[in-house]
């Protein structure tokens, strides 16, 4: 029973069951069920422990931190994707206004080559 609680299980998976409890302590089911006295132990100490052993309440804050950092990361990708969708959004304008621009200035005006104004150093 203490290697249970303790989260150090030498014949099962560490789960806080009874099945475990009679495998762990190397007795038949039927010769557990007959002692009471050590089931009732074993219930209360269960619901002390909150029905985790060590090592299962271990890995389950693991868990929960790796939801944590799931759940930021996931969180900063949507931001990131509506900062890209903005962004596409202001290019395909710019683009599109710079089209319009190239279109007037081609039927309405004339281009100088400027190079001739520019001192050669």
């Amino acid at each position: 029973m203490d290697r249970l609680l303790a989260g150090q299980p030498l014949r099962t998976d560490g789960r806080l069951i009874k099945t475990n409890l009679w495998k762990e302590a190397g007795v038949s089911r039927a010769t557990m069920n007959r002692a009471t006295v050590v089931m009732a132990e074993w219930d209360s100490r269960v619901i002390a422990a909150g029905g985790l052993s060590a090592r299962e309440a271990r890995v389950t804050h693991e868990l929960e931190e790796v939801r944590r950092q799931l759940a930021t990361q996931i969180r900063e990708c949507t931001d990131l994707k509506r900062q890209l969708d903005a962004a596409a959004t202001a290019i395909a304008a710019l683009h599109h206004d710079n089209t319009l621009l190239r279109q007037a200035h081609a039927q309405h005006g004339s281009l100088t080559d400027l190079s001739q104004y520019r001192s050669e150093h």
